[in-house]
């Protein structure tokens, strides 16, 4: 995304102060940890766990590679870059990190499009999805979506197509520093932002609405067979409906769609509509304004774990197994890290103070409070 945000302003229109980078630095970081981690355990989850071993979960993996990768290659050269104020990693890496981050970004949102194309057949036609949607088809989907992230990425912005025909220098700032900027033709802004995120984003609006408007009157075709008979009222009360829980399906169904929905376009849209308006006006956009943006379509990758997953039960529990077993392994390791280690002559005097003690029969409390084991004594705690 950084290819497409960093094109309006070269220059710099000032410094931030030293509490303002700590800050914003510790922001941007728990974003990109969110990222790294929450991804990485959704690819545990999928690997460990067979419940979670299914055909469409394969979307899922390869939405969280794309944020992992989004997270790990793009977002951590971006926080330096944006702290730092110019580009200090050679112009030849500014390219290929510009690359990653278009195809990192357009990755995900196919991804997240393939899953809600997933969805909608699961829903529509349960009986026909096995044999529609088979380990086949998903692995050459997902080929098809990194194949189309690479056309739009590294195919043009290698070649040089992506900038105006007149060749220009590098772009400094008026300190002469270097900076990662892109001069992007209308053509290529349009082109890249209409395959990474419009079509996409139309495709999503069109069968998340279908979805709800399925769900909505599949609720209401359940109230309908289970409406109740009144025969009358006891003491002026009417008995409550019976079909409460129809309610409650269909607001969920209508939360659900709506966060998904929401999230993506809050992350997304704003981003992209200031990116055709910069393409063609240059300086009609600050650089802060860009730079804001951008995180705002990167923090998309933090989210993407929590919305679809852990709306999902099967998730949710091997979530909690993970987190299990990873506390446990902490706490061993701090109990060996912690536990003290006992010289070889105070074990031998211990020993020896203990027999003398067993011969006259008498075994203070302090001497049976150091015998104890560790663990017993960490578990009273």
């Amino acid at each position: 995304m950084t290819s497409l945000n960093e094109s309006a302003v070269v220059a710099s229109d000032g410094s931030m102060g030293l509490g303002t980078q700590i800050f914003v630095g510790t922001f941007l970081s728990i974003i990109i940890v969110m990222a790294v981690s929450g991804n990485i355990l959704v690819c545990v989850a999928v690997l460990t766990d067979r419940n979670l071993r299914k055909v469409g979960n394969l979307y899922i993996v390869s939405l969280s590679f794309a944020d992992t990768t989004l997270a790990g290659l793009v977002m951590t050269f971006a926080l330096a870059n944006d702290l730092l104020e110019y580009w200090p990693f050679g112009r030849q890496f500014c390219d290929v990190w510009i690359a990653f981050d278009v195809m990192c970004s357009t990755a995900s949102i196919l991804n997240l499009c393939a899953i809600s194309l997933d969805r909608y057949i699961h829903i529509k036609d349960p009986l026909r999805y096995g044999r529609l949607v088979t380990k086949r088809v998903v692995s050459l989907s997902i080929g098809v979506i990194w194949t189309m992230a690479v056309l739009v990425s590294f195919v043009p912005i290698s070649l040089d197509l992506h900038r105006p025909p007149p060749p220009r220098p590098p772009p400094v700032d008026e300190r002469g520093l270097p900076q990662c900027a892109l001069d992007l033709s209308p053509l290529y802004a349009v082109v890249s932002s209409s395959i990474s995120f419009y079509m996409p984003c139309m495709v999503m609006l069109a069968i998340y609405s279908k979805l709800y408007l399925y769900a909505k009157r599949h609720v209401e075709s359940i109230k309908a067979l289970s409406k109740p008979v009144t025969f009358g009222t006891i003491d002026g009360v009417a008995p409550p409906p019976a079909c409460n829980r129809c309610h409650v399906s269909e607001g969920k169904a209508a939360t659900t769609v709506g966060i998904i929905v929401g999230v993506f376009l809050v992350c997304y849209v704003p981003f992209f509509c200031v990116n055709i308006v910069a393409a063609f006006c240059k300086t009609c956009i600050p650089r802060l304004a860009f730079q804001t943006l951008s995180w705002f379509g990167y923090s998309n990758s933090s989210f993407n774990p929590i919305i679809y997953s852990i709306f999902n039960v099967e998730f949710r529990e091997a979530f909690a197994r993970i987190l299990a077993k990873v506390r446990r392994a902490c706490v061993r390791l701090c109990q060996r890290a912690s536990a003290p280690a006992r010289p070889r002559q105070a074990s031998h005097c211990k020993s020896a103070t203990s027999l003398s003690r067993l011969s006259t029969g008498t075994v203070p409390a302090q001497a049976a409070e150091v015998d104890a084991p560790l663990v017993e004594r960490v578990s009273a705690m």
